[in-house]
């Protein structure tokens, strides 16, 4: 399997795993052929890309850190939470209803995902997000939470608190719902008084999941401290280092990650390695720097399925990637330094002594 960008799909190509609509309903299966009307619409939908299965790629496995259907109903339980959450008060009792059943919902699904993880436990993120505009919100949140739990696996927290930093990153934006709607979708960049405004989310979504709902105390704090930074820059509060709860420091780094590598109706989507320069430069600074080196060690800068080009010349597909060197992965070599086909072979850029002085220089998009 390999992941090939939006603008490089073509018909009859094959599906490697499946594509859902805006109503989180299947548009492609897995083993789908690609025609061209589907093209149009995965790029409307704003898809970065897809993967495809192929025989240049038949030997190269992607493994889900979680299945399509977990991640497809939390995607949909989070929206149903904040939807029933901003309606007006009419129906306010019955709103609290529906959204403590979504939360119950919410919180079973996180504790399925902390079992998957600790069984996974030396799984890396691997794959490239296949997200799309229209949701970003709530795709956006389930992200936080997987790669959370994730950072939390890797610093060796127990169940509890895997759950509690799980349900604290999935309603991590739930204060957005109080900010006026214009401001959270704006497609430019906000005025001052926007940004304030804008500010105040994290502690609008503690306020209301404290008073409102069971919700253990570590989590709500989380969602409180999720915008504030090791170094003290942050808000609301502009606490710094171990100030900042456990919780609000992993989740800080997970939200970071996650928009950086996002299509934005303002800017691009950066590459997983562009993502992951940033976070590593701003160890210490913007994260905790502990956490910040689990991170680097648990979330691939080049996934598996992505074209890399190496420092000397030669084009290949990441087949493997190894959490005691996240830049050296195993590469599948297709194209030579010329650009021509060759025969595939694979390369070992941790173990070959002979490759020590080859290096990734960049993702290419063929």
């Amino acid at each position: 399997m390999r992941f090939v960008p939006a603008d490089g799909l073509v018909e009859g190509m094959v599906i490697g795993k499946s594509l859902y609509d805006k109503n989180h309903n299947l548009l492609l299966s897995k083993g789908s052929n690609i025609h061209s009307t589907y093209v149009e619409r995965i790029k409307r939908l704003g898809y970065q890309g897809v993967y495809i299965d192929d025989e240049i790629s038949a030997d190269i496995e992607i493994k889900d850190i979680i299945n399509d259907e977990i991640r497809m109903k939390m995607i949909q339980t989070v929206k149903d939470v904040c939807i029933h959450s901003s309606q007006g008060s009419k129906s306010k009792k019955q709103n609290k209803d529906l959204v403590e059943k979504k939360l119950d919902t919410t919180k079973q699904l996180i504790a399925t995902i902390v079992e998957q993880l600790l069984i996974n436990k030396d799984t890396m993120v691997n794959l490239i997000d296949l997200k799309f505009f229209d949701d970003y919100t709530y795709f956006h949140s389930v992200n936080v939470a997987v790669l959370s739990v994730v950072i939390g696996v890797g610093i060796g927290l127990d169940k509890e608190e895997l759950y509690n930093l799980g349900l604290g990153a999935i309603l991590h934006d739930m204060g957005k719902i109080f900010v006026d709607k214009d401001v959270v979708n704006k497609p430019s960049k906000l005025t001052d008084s926007e940004y304030e405004e804008m500010k105040k989310h994290s502690e609008f979504g503690y306020k209301y999941l404290k008073e409102t709902y069971q919700i253990p105390t570590a989590s709500y704090i989380g969602v409180l401290h999720h915008h504030e930074k090791y170094d003290g820059t942050g808000y609301p509060s502009n606490v710094s280092k171990d100030s900042i709860s456990l919780i609000g420091r992993i989740i800080c780094i997970a939200d970071v990650y996650d928009a950086l590598i996002s299509n934005r109706p303002y800017r691009p989507a950066l590459l997983p390695s562009e993502a992951m320069e940033y976070i590593m430069a701003n160890g210490g600074l913007m994260f905790d720097v502990n956490i910040t080196k689990v991170f680097a060690r648990k979330v691939a800068p080049f996934p598996v399925g992505t074209y890399i080009k190496l420092s000397n010349g030669y084009t290949g597909i990441v087949a493997e990637n190894y959490e005691e060197a996240c830049m050296r992965p195993r590469v599948k070599i297709i194209l030579d330094d010329e650009g021509n086909k060759i025969m595939p072979r694979f390369i070992d850029l941790k173990d070959d002594r002979n490759l020590r002085s080859v290096t990734v220089t960049a993702i290419n998009n063929i």
